[in-house]
């Protein structure tokens, strides 16, 4: 795939047609309005589909992601856009939403700003994008979370959690989280240790950017007091001995990390070899033990034989159902689409994030109505988005004032390599909201699979 940077007098160039171009298509549309309807004349259906319909034909409306389909963040991530395709293509056969078939468009970014800038510039400027859907990473996304808004692409259900994508919805009124922000997740484990682990001296192990700050702050609401030490690591930067001797010799025997799958291994690994054996709770975005056990395995050469079993007693968070939970109606339904549409490889969580995600971004253009709009689908998410069902175990939150994604999560600890779960599902939001026990019904898919 060839890659381009526009410089700025080519983009400004590009905006200022395209400006053009829209100026002259709503003219010649509403000339066509007034010979349709008379001088004074009105059609409603026209005013349904005012605003934005780049990316839309009467048949197709086409979507853009980037992800890390190389590098260092490429293991497991990479396998969330084929999830994704996977239910675009079951519902493109079922006749997609409203008769338009799902084009999707994904480019790697190898989890690099620089690079993330360079290829949604190309799915906005070049391929004409009418959402960006998905988008993945906290560094990568911020890189460019301005620029989507500034041109009026609906920019959904960021694969990262943090807060920025959603507590401020009037600086970025397009943006909109998915998965629970890490100020829920921090807030459920801090409250968890708490209650749980009270006599813990807690370290924290953080990635370098917003996902390591929002998590601290929402851990210090409760283990302030228990925390002895805080190393973070650079992304890119696979070192991270000095981070654990620091752990180590400050004696902690609780270790939150807040990281993303390669670093819970090298994690780990570098732990083996400083012989220390704290009690370990990762958020969930680093905590797939297939995926991290495989990691374990190569960047030990083999030494580690079986990394799954290295992670025994490891505890975490899950907030849909996944590969573990085969008797799940979810999980049976994600089965099936995998089956007739997936590449041939196995369904793994990853894989199930991409499916989950793709389920919510149908219900989001069946909100928009017939004739979707960019403003349209952005307002259908805000004003309904709260009741979308799917596989979430607590609901999402948005609303005029919140673009957050899902509320909760369940704590669960490995026994025996499957996941024994600790909590009921646990809802909570952002500030000083409490972590509560969440008491509403757990949906269930439509026999279509396809939401109605």
């Amino acid at each position: 795939m060839t890659r381009f940077t526009l410089d700025d007098r080519r983009l400004r160039r590009l905006r200022r047609g395209r400006s053009r171009a829209v100026k002259v298509t709503a003219l010649a549309a509403a000339v066509s309005l007034i010979a349709a309807c008379g001088a004074g004349g009105r059609d409603e259906s026209a005013e349904a589909s005012e605003g934005s319909t780049v990316g839309i034909t009467d048949t197709s409306v086409k979507i853009g992601a980037h992800f890390p389909l190389t590098g260092v963040a490429a293991p497991g991530y990479s396998e969330i856009p084929t999830g994704a395709q996977a239910y675009f293509d079951y519902v493109n056969a079922a006749g997609g939403v409203n008769g338009r078939q799902i084009e999707y468009v994904v480019r790697d970014d190898s989890y690099d700003p620089t690079t993330t800038t360079q290829v949604v510039n190309e799915l906005v400027l070049q391929d004409e994008v009418f959402a960006v859907v998905g988008g993945l990473g906290t560094a990568t996304h911020s890189a460019v979370i301005d620029f989507l808004n500034e041109e009026g692409v609906p920019d959904l259900f960021v694969s990262s959690g943090a807060i920025m994508w959603g507590n401020d919805p009037e600086k970025y009124p397009n943006t909109f989280g998915w998965q629970p922000d890490y100020q829920v997740e921090g807030k459920i484990i801090g409250d968890w240790v708490k209650k749980n682990r009270p006599d813990a001296k807690v370290g924290l192990f953080l990635q370098d950017d917003d996902l390591g700050r929002d998590s601290e702050v929402a851990v210090r609401q409760y283990l302030d007091d228990q925390i002895v030490e805080v190393v973070r690591y650079t992304s890119g930067n696979t070192d991270v001995a000095p981070q654990i001797a620091a752990l180590q010799g400050a004696g902690a025997d609780l270790v939150l990390g807040f990281n993303v799958p390669s670093y819970t291994a090298l994690s780990q690994l570098t732990s083996m070899r400083l012989n220390y054996d704290p009690e370990w709770f990762y958020s969930s975005i680093g905590s797939d033990v297939d995926l991290v056990g495989s990691l374990l395995g190569r960047f030990s050469q083999g030494a580690v034989t079986n990394g799954a079993e290295s992670l025994e007693g490891m505890i975490s968070l899950e907030y849909i159902p996944g590969v573990d939970s085969p008797d799940n109606a979810w999980t049976q339904l994600w089965q099936k689409v995998w089956a007739e549409n997936g590449t041939g490889d196995p369904l793994t969580n990853y894989r199930i994030y991409g499916l989950s995600q793709a389920y919510a971004f149908v219900q989001a253009l069946q909100a928009a109505g017939e004739n979707p709009t960019r403003e349209g689908i952005v307002a259908a998410i805000a004003d309904g988005g709260m009741d979308f069902e799917g596989p979430q175990l607590a609901p999402f939150r948005y609303s005029d004032t919140s673009h957050l994604g899902i509320s909760g999560a369940s704590v669960f600890q490995i026994q025996g390599g499957v996941p024994e779960y600790l909590t009921p599902v646990l809802q909570t939001d952002i500030g000083d909201s409490p972590v509560v026990e969440y008491t509403g019904e757990e949906s269930t898919p439509p026999e279509s699979g396809i939401p109605e």
